[in-house]
């Protein structure tokens, strides 16, 4: 596999290899292949049984649709009135337009306190802004304490799926990063430990429990934000987010402004569709909902920080827009035959497969390789689509932003556009174009199989032989 796919623009190298690289190292690590396969089935599998349950799925998942794109059209108002709602249920409303702000915003609130470490509930929008590392830079340090981000911060690794961070990794990997890593964190994992799921996860919750003892602040994420209660709502199964958001006593919740929903009435929809579409659970063990600071419950400071970090660039797009709709279920992951043989890591950002695709070249533009390489990333087969619980037409996005990568321009695109025009002009002429077609039937012998400047192509395809003859003589003597 090239580099680059027939119609990728070339562009400086970036940080991180763009994606046919990365995903040609992947699909050599036969054990991550075998991590990846037998999770994403076994996860789609029981989601396709939970979802058969509801005779009325298609009804939610156009309901889901409609709230997530009339919320879309008027946002500026919801968050308006979220934000009133939050300020009078006693919170503090932050706006952050980018990811530097929003450090900036969290580390300010967390020095206030005097606290020098935080407890973290599982977020995608902290970890799209490098917030761990950002505190780390102030001398903060920020603890994980979701099972799997656990795993991936012991083992200074990198989360590769929005639902289940740690999928890359097996039983006996997640033993050896406890038995090496624990101890520099805090308390060390229990001598003689197995890598049986009872043992990793009870060496887990000890390691935690005097972290959800001790710590004063901590710094959430949110599923949803409902604009008329200012309500901020945690799915979760394990309850380690149930203890970050009760035992401090501050809470930070960082929100990608495109999580505000309505009504208290519209999250009924995702109260449904959420928990089956994701971990194939009717419903969540844990959904921890609060309104405000309440006075001997809970933290007695909340500050709520909303993200926008490109999300208005792609509100402007009424094709790419749809992204926004996402509700990080992980479904169309665990469906993806790209995904299931990269990974996540191949990506090169912190949402990974088809909704990644889509979502990271909107909120980072694509004037990288890795971004733009990143809506090439899929056979275009609709499995995407098909699970999206709020139905978001994935391919249909994909072939919009690759069309903004080809305008981009390029070397390959200019080859592309030389080799589309010749063509254009050969259809036009018929009998230039028949005798065209029997001068390469003749020499057919002697093509070779990667033809100079067709590398893009035959890396990941074979290139189609010709017939003995061509069709319009064949024709001509079978039906004339």
């Amino acid at each position: 596999m090239s580099g680059t796919y027939v119609g990728m623009p070339a562009f400086p190298p970036p940080t991180h290899p763009a994606f046919p690289r990365a995903a040609r190292d992947a699909v050599h690590d036969t054990t991550l292949r075998e991590n990846l396969r037998h999770a994403t089935h076994t996860i789609r599998d029981k989601r396709a049984k939970a979802v058969a349950e509801l005779a009325d799925w298609q009804q939610l998942r156009e309901a889901g649709k409609r709230i997530k794109d009339h919320t879309l059209r008027h946002l500026d108002q919801y968050l308006v009135q979220l934000e009133e709602s939050v300020t009078a249920a006693g919170g503090t409303v932050h706006w952050a337009a980018d990811a530097d702000e929003a450090n900036r915003i969290v580390a300010d609130l967390i020095k206030a306190t005097g606290e020098t470490e935080v407890v973290k509930v599982k977020s995608m929008a902290t970890q799209e802004i490098g917030l761990n590392e950002a505190l780390a830079a102030e001398g903060i340090r920020a603890y994980e304490t979701d099972l799997a981000e656990l795993i991936v911060q012991l083992g200074d690794d990198r989360p590769s799926h929005i639902l289940v961070p740690a999928i890359h990794r097996n039983r006996g990997e997640i033993r050896d990063i406890f038995l090496e890593r624990m101890g520099s964190w805090g308390r060390p994992a229990p001598d003689g430990l197995t890598d049986t799921p009872a043992d990793l996860a009870e060496a887990a919750r000890l390691h935690l429990r005097e972290k959800f003892l001790r710590a004063k602040v901590g710094v959430s994420g949110a599923n949803f934000m409902v604009a008329d209660t200012g309500t901020l709502v945690v799915f979760e199964s394990e309850g380690n987010g149930r203890m970050c958001l009760t035992l401090p006593e501050t809470l930070i919740s960082v929100v990608g402004i495109e999580k505000v929903i309505p009504t208290w009435q519209d999250l009924e929809v995702f109260l449904q569709t959420l928990p089956r579409s994701s971990t194939a659970e009717r419903m969540n063990p844990y959904t921890s909902m609060w309104t405000g600071p309440a006075d001997g419950d809970g933290p007695q400071d909340f500050h709520l920080v909303l993200l926008d970090n490109g999300r208005t660039d792609a509100l402007a797009d009424e094709v790419g827009r749809q992204a926004l709709r996402c509700i990080r279920c992980s479904a169309c992951l665990n469906v993806c035959p790209v995904y299931e043989r990269a990974g996540g890591h191949a990506y090169g950002s912190v949402y990974p497969g088809p909704i990644g695709a889509i979502l990271t070249p909107q909120l980072r533009g694509t004037t990288s390789e890795i971004e733009a390489s990143l809506p090439y990333a899929s056979s275009l087969c609709g499995a995407c689509y098909e699970v999206c619980p709020v139905a978001i037409d994935i391919p249909e996005v994909l072939v919009h932003l690759r069309e903004k990568v080809a305008g981009q321009g390029g070397p390959g695109h200019r080859l592309e556009k030389a080799a589309m025009k010749a063509a254009g002009w050969a259809m036009d002429h018929p009998r230039i174009m028949a005798a065209g077609e029997r001068a390469a039937a003749r020499t057919r012998a002697l093509h070779p199989k990667r033809p100079p400047g067709a590398t893009a192509w035959t890396d990941s395809r074979d290139l189609p032989a010709f017939p003995e003859k061509p069709f319009r003589d064949w024709w001509k003597k079978n039906r004339s």
